[in-house]
């Protein structure tokens, strides 16, 4: 199965995604409705389904707009019900549903908000991550715990290292600002940075990006190597702990 995703800028700095494949659409959070509509209507397609991460505005605002336009269903997180638009399909971690003649497989990525999930397309070789795993960083741990965050992030480092992480802001440029104060010498960051920055000169995203890349450049996902816990002076604590402390760096960064 030959999968399009289709990035969809949206308010001031949020992404939408676009899965197009067999003949169906299906829409990973809506931050807001016109921006996606035009992207629809421009290509010719209809819109079948809407994946929630997690129910902050920015992630559902254009949801109720969407569905009486279109008659999308609505996925979601059945621990997160209550604070998501109304769902037509309850799920939860652990659980798979066919899309197009593929399956996805929904994973339970708590720590930025309680409940918050990401969307796996073996197929596509796509993982929807939202505000969990981020391009050069990784959300805010608003409602969880700072283990919680980072056994979420575990989850996805496990992902196949081809997988294209599909998140939800444009917050690269800062995010790479913060990641040389706890790696100043990585390379493969510094060269990520000058593409980042060619990129935005551009006009371009800089969502989504390849796992290898995250695994090579992104701070929170190198807490548990021996040389990021040497630099921080963190030598024989646990990658939680190290994760934790550069969660909070970056937090007053």
């Amino acid at each position: 199965m030959s999968f399009e995703i289709v990035t969809v800028p949206c308010r001031t700095d949020n992404y939408a995604f676009l899965v197009h494949g067999n003949g169906r659409t299906a829409l990973v959070d809506a931050p807001e409705a016109a921006p996606i509509a035009a992207t629809l209507d421009g290509r010719g397609w209809t819109l079948d389904e809407i994946w929630i991460t997690h129910h902050h505005d920015d992630h559902v605002e254009g949801v109720a707009e969407l569905c009486g336009r279109y008659g999308a269903t609505v996925r979601g997180a059945a621990a997160d019900a209550h604070r998501l638009p109304p769902l037509d399909h309850a799920i939860g971690d652990g659980d798979s549903f066919d899309f197009a003649g593929s399956t996805v497989q929904v994973m339970d990525v708590s720590g930025h908000t309680v409940g918050h999930i990401a969307f796996y397309l073996a197929d596509a070789k796509a993982a929807f991550t939202a505000d969990s795993l981020m391009a050069l960083g990784c959300g805010r741990v608003f409602e969880g715990t700072m283990p919680m965050m980072w056994q979420s992030l575990s989850k996805l480092a496990a992902l196949p290292r081809d997988t294209t992480i599909c998140s939800g802001h444009e917050y690269t440029e800062a995010n790479g600002r913060f990641a040389l104060t706890i790696e100043p010498n990585n390379i493969a960051l510094k060269e990520r940075l000058r593409m980042v920055a060619e990129a935005r000169e551009r006009g371009e995203p800089t969502v989504p990006s390849k796992l290898s890349t995250e695994l090579e450049t992104n701070p929170f996902l190198r807490a548990g190597l021996d040389d990021v816990k040497m630099l921080l002076d963190m030598t024989g604590r646990s990658d939680a702990e190290v994760f934790g402390e550069i969660r909070r760096r970056k937090d007053s960064f």
